[in-house]
């Protein structure tokens, strides 16, 4: 390495823990040098590649989110290890453009497969991704009556797919809602980074094909997903995020539909001024590595959830993946307002709407929670807690019960 950057080799010998899931206060990643190290997790909700040899690496998603690790590792063999601070990482990318690149491709091919697990998991669905799918993103918000994401996903549909079977329909839908679109597809130049949307505009759908990646300057955006003729909110975003990065790293369609939660200034960037800025701008991509870091870790939480059998034990356990996720101390007794309200809370966990309702309406007779302008409030964090950890201890006993009963007698 070059420059200042001063980086520790660290030792292990055979059969040596590395990093320990659980382990909170992650302050450091690895990089194999010398040796194979072998990666495993607790719940092994999807199959991941599990033996890691010289040049790769582990504890990234750990470390640069700031969560607890979601991971162990031990030496398969002795091993020499390169140790990378957090706060190393920058200088880690100016003076190794290729370790940071090879990161974020890794990083967003495994966002990619775990979004895609997660969907198959909790909503039963493949989900798509086929330009195809912009016909059927139009229909469901056209549905709902939201013209803005409807008129926008159907013209994209059309300039996708111009000898499409339902080109000729998509054409008409969009001249008989044309009056009520508030927030036409925008039409920027290259040049124009700067970009302003108002409220419900879509910003780019589900299956569209992309060239580009944004950070909210002001305002916030929700990234949803059409499974089911369901619409399911993955994450609502504010100022200083970043999204689309996956059609920048692997020139993918979108996994997902990115709208205006409320009014928002983004600032857009295509790949060539990406590549720049690797070399340019080390703190953006440090940045971005933190925030694919995060949603790494907030994917395996919810995999986590969906091994949860029952549905009120599972909307409280995310409930508190959301408090984690927005590092909010969960044994305060202090009130805390989600970003979110109930029916996105039952569509989060893949419940259909008769099953949410009833579900939701369980979750309401506890007093400590609220819907105060359509939002779910709670009055006492601590309470989300204890009832997570009532419900997780509850499916454990029971588990081993018919474990038990299972056995030959």
């Amino acid at each position: 390495m070059s420059g200042q950057l001063q980086l520790a080799f660290v030792n292990f010998s055979k059969g040596a823990y590395i990093i320990v899931e659980g382990k909170q206060n992650a302050n450091c990643f690895f990089i194999i040098r010398q040796g194979k190290v072998r990666v495993s997790k607790e719940v092994e909700v999807v199959k991941e590649e599990d033996t890691l040899g010289p040049g790769d690496f582990f504890g990234v998603v750990s470390t640069m989110s700031g969560h607890s690790h979601i991971e162990t590792a031990r030496a398969l063999t002795k091993v020499t290890l390169i140790a990378v601070q957090r706060d190393q990482y920058s200088q880690l990318i100016q003076d190794n453009t290729p370790v940071s690149m090879k990161i974020l491709l890794q990083f967003s091919r495994r966002m990619r497969y775990l979004d895609e697990s997660l969907t198959q998991l909790t909503l039963k669905s493949n989900g798509e991704t086929d330009p195809a799918i912009l016909f059927k993103i139009g229909e469901y918000y056209a549905q709902q009556n939201q013209y803005n994401p409807a008129f926008y996903a159907y013209d994209r549909y059309v300039k996708y797919n111009p000898r499409g079977e339902n080109v000729g329909t998509a054409r008409i839908r969009m001249m008989k809602i044309a009056p009520h679109v508030k927030a036409a597809p925008p039409n920027f130049k290259n040049n124009e980074v700067v970009r302003n949307y108002p409220r419900d505009a879509m910003i780019f759908s589900e299956g569209e094909i992309g060239d580009e990646l944004y950070i909210i300057q002001k305002g916030s955006v929700k990234i949803v997903k059409i499974v089911d003729n369901r619409e399911m909110l993955l994450a609502v975003l504010k100022a200083g995020d970043i999204f689309g990065e996956m059609a920048v790293l692997e020139s993918k369609p979108r996994a997902a539909s990115a709208i205006a939660y409320a009014d928002c200034q983004i600032l857009a960037v295509n790949k060539a001024n990406f590549t720049t800025m690797i070399g340019t701008q080390p703190q953006i991509v440090a940045r971005l590595t933190i925030l694919l870091a995060e949603r790494i870790w907030f994917i395996y939480k919810q995999l986590a959830n969906t091994l949860l059998s029952d549905p009120v034990g599972r909307i409280y356990d995310a409930l508190r993946i959301r408090l984690e996720k927005d590092r909010v101390p969960l044994k305060t007794s202090s009130s805390f307002t989600f970003d979110f309200g109930p029916r996105e809370l039952a569509n989060m966990i893949g419940l259909s709407q008769g099953e949410g309702d009833k579900i939701i309406r369980k979750l309401l007779e506890n007093r400590n929670f609220l819907v105060v302008k359509d939002k779910l409030y709670v009055v006492n964090v601590s309470e989300v807690d204890r009832q997570a950890e009532y419900h997780r201890k509850l499916q454990t006993r029971n588990d081993k019960a018919r474990n038990r009963s299972a056995e030959p007698h």
